[in-house]
């Protein structure tokens, strides 16, 4: 059985451990976090890995997972590599930014190992809410030849569905990512701050975001976002996107300024079927 050793004990790492352990695609070994307290709390939920105080008392795997924030994996990748020293040669290394490239892990790969990013594209709620969610999640990998393989086997067999990204093109898949989930959140945000400011009641707040937010995303799944596209901007109403964007600045002067940028987007993406031309 393949082992496997995670550094960073957060959401995504413990998700990914526990499916790997539950699929018996690798038998999860010793467990790092920056306080050891994650790493106990990921061995209960993971049900099996050893919690460890320090890198240097992690014992050799076949395969490293560095999920940690992505300004800390560079620095992981050279405390790992200063810790473990030869004893990493012949080793899969990966992390799960979608941001940074294999090439951050260089320290490792410098001493035999096999380095490469997978980032699974799933909003990563909670622990539960990601074992629960994984199964048909796209995952986006990029790196060595040899841990290319070996990833592509075992998130497939968790439920993902891999495909490869180009290192140069991370940064821009990442951001896409981005404006798909978390800008999606900002403005549900917005959204629900100015309903309030409206006057609609709180217990319409739900419903309202509800109706919107399902007819939404059936729409662009059932007809691609072109078509999709509603609203004064889609519509070609001038006026109205003027005047409402003059409401919005008063009322909160950064979103008055997203809302006549994105209006000038839908417009442009009304007629061409794309925001760029």
């Amino acid at each position: 059985m393949i082992t496997l050793n995670v550094i960073g004990c957060g959401r995504v790492g413990q998700t990914l451990a526990a499916l790997l352990h539950q699929r018996g695609q690798a038998q999860v070994q010793d467990l790092y976090s920056r306080s050891f307290s994650s790493a106990e709390q990921a061995a209960q939920f993971v049900c099996a890995g050893q919690p460890v105080p320090e890198l240097a008392q992690m014992r050799t795997a076949d395969v490293w997972l560095l999920s940690v924030p992505d300004a800390q994996v560079g620095a992981a990748a050279q405390a790992l590599a200063d810790a473990q020293g030869s004893k990493m040669a012949g080793a899969i290394v990966f992390h799960n930014s979608g941001f940074l490239s294999a090439a951050v892990l260089q320290p490792l790969q410098a001493l035999g190992c096999h380095v490469a990013s997978a980032h699974p594209v799933l909003n990563f709620a909670s622990p539960d809410t990601g074992v629960r969610q994984f199964a048909g999640t796209p995952c986006g990998l990029e790196g060595d030849a040899p841990a290319l393989a070996w990833l592509h086997t075992a998130l497939t067999a968790i439920g993902g569905r891999c495909f490869e990204i180009a290192s140069a093109d991370k940064p821009l898949y990442h951001a896409a990512a981005v404006f798909s989930s978390n800008f999606t959140v900002v403005l549900q945000g917005i959204a629900q701050d100015a309903w309030h400011s409206a006057g609609v009641p709180p217990e319409l707040m739900r419903p309202l975001t509800e109706a919107l937010l399902k007819s939404t995303v059936d729409n662009v799944l059932a007809m691609g976002p072109a078509q999709a596209l509603t609203g004064p901007a889609a519509r070609g109403d001038t006026a109205v996107v003027q005047a409402q964007g003059e409401v919005v600045k008063r009322w909160n002067a950064p979103a008055g300024d997203l809302y006549k940028t994105l209006s000038e987007l839908a417009a442009q993406f009304k007629k061409h079927g794309k925001t760029r031309v």
